[in-house]
């Protein structure tokens, strides 16, 4: 075996590869549960690569056969309606994990200096992976994956001059049709998943070239021994691997568990109208997405003309008021000035669709900038004072609560007293807030003074 591995390595790096990322990586000694998460979305996305592969041995990219081949899969392959299952119970958990992988970035700083590259690799494969699951959600054919795709689309539409005729080019036709389900199916098992493994790769890389962050947020490499060694780390593997053993043991109880007994999980992960063949004369009583886009659906929803004409309107004026008088130069209070003008006079001259797709959008662009718009001296939640804990409650609170109102009708009152509409409105508003205001709230935090060497709790 020795002269093997020597054979391999004059003509591949390999032991080179194994010690630098494994053996002699470094990482602090006092991960605590949250770090499982990264190990598990990659657990994850090879369980989507390699169930998607056997998927599309039997799938037809054909509006005529689509909905017809996924029932041949369930029905007559051998051992299909378990990878089917595989497939789509593990794009449900692979976004319940990465969502649990951010807020653990929130928590301890991970997107802090010197990481801001690791947290912007990391924020492109969310969003590679939003467009992944929308382009897979079309390919069964069902009444809820064609209406959804129908709605989704149709948003470039309140793009002005170019809206239209956009959307006709995205779909390939006047509706969603079978060059949709096609160029949806090229894109869903080649292009996307290449993206994804290429942005994984250099999210790897990023991460192992600066070392990972820690509950405390101590840089561990300032404190090395004799041999360059950090007097806080040990080597990830074994330590590390094995401990993720129990994280991919717990995981794979509940992943078995939800596949076995309820794989549909009351509908949350497969719709019920997705039991139906899609029908262009037959509406679903509530177009719905899957439960990992309604947060972003429930802003959408939530920009009607009264909201942008009032809350919408006076929340900018505060901000612009904020930064007005918190601004030192000229140059910046004529810029709050000026943006915050143009943004009004938007906000009654442009459609209020347009503003729920600039809402939307603007909720996921905001966290590419998230390490430039905190200026707390501290990273790790566990040093920041109260404003920075209370913001944070909040923006987690908010954007459950906007998650279950985007499965609700609008103009119902599931929550006390307002409409769901209204209160999508004010979670619409506090999410924003909790980026926009971030420079201030963060600044101003009271921290406690930060420990030379890692700790353990």
């Amino acid at each position: 075996m020795q002269k093997l591995l020597t054979w391999i390595d004059d003509r591949f790096p390999l032991s080179k590869v194994w010690n630098e990322h494994l053996a002699q990586y470094y990482a602090p000694k006092n991960f605590n549960f949250w770090y499982y998460f990264g190990s598990l979305a990659l657990l994850v996305l090879v369980n989507q690569i390699v169930t998607g592969i056997f998927l599309t041995m039997n799938y037809k990219p054909d509006a005529a056969l689509a909905f017809g081949s996924v029932q041949y899969i369930m029905y007559d392959v051998s051992w299909g309606w378990l990878i089917r299952y595989m497939h789509s119970v593990g794009a449900s958990l692979f976004f319940a994990i990465i969502y649990l992988h951010m807020f653990r970035g929130l928590l301890y700083g991970s997107h802090r200096q010197p990481r801001e590259l690791i947290w912007i690799f990391g924020t492109l494969i969310f969003v590679a992976l939003m467009a992944e699951a929308f382009m897979g959600y079309l390919l069964p054919w069902g009444n809820m994956s064609y209406w959804g795709a129908q709605v989704i689309i149709s948003l470039f539409t309140a793009i002005p001059v170019i809206g239209n005729g956009l959307a006709q080019w995205v779909r390939g036709d006047f509706v969603v049709s079978d060059a949709t389900l096609n160029r949806f199916f090229a894109f869903h098992v080649i292009a996307l998943p290449l993206v994804l493994v290429a942005l994984v790769f250099v999210h790897l890389v990023a991460l192992h070239k600066v070392g990972s962050n820690n509950p405390d947020g101590v840089e561990i490499k300032k404190k090395k021994d004799a041999k360059g060694i950090p007097l806080d780390g040990i080597p990830f593997h074994p330590y590390y691997t094995v401990k993720d053993i129990v994280g991919v043991t717990v995981f794979l109880m509940v992943f078995s568990a939800i596949i076995f007994f309820a794989p549909s999980f009351g509908g949350k992960f497969l719709e019920h109208d997705n039991f139906i063949p899609a029908n262009i004369l037959s509406t679903p009583l509530d177009i719905v997405p899957l439960w990992y886009f309604t947060p972003f659906y429930s802003m959408l929803r939530a920009s009607t003309t009264d909201f942008t004409h009032g809350m919408l309107a006076v929340a900018t004026v505060l901000v612009a008021g904020l930064a007005f008088f918190t601004k030192r130069g000229f140059l910046a209070k004529l810029m709050s000035v000026v943006i915050a003008a143009v943004l009004i006079v938007g906000m009654f001259t442009l459609q209020a669709k347009l503003w729920g797709v600039i809402m939307m959008g603007s909720s996921i662009v905001l966290i590419f900038f998230l390490p430039w718009l905190d200026r707390s001296p501290v990273k790790s939640i566990r040093y920041r004072g109260s404003l920075y804990k209370s913001a944070l409650t909040i923006f987690v609170v908010s954007f459950i609560l906007l998650g279950y109102l985007g499965t609700k009708s609008p103009d119902a009152v599931s929550l006390v007293l307002f409409k769901n509409v209204t209160w999508a409105q004010a979670f619409t508003l506090v999410y924003l807030a909790f980026f926009v205001l971030m420079p201030w709230y963060t600044k101003i935090d009271k921290t406690k003074p930060v420990p030379e060497r890692v700790t353990f709790k």
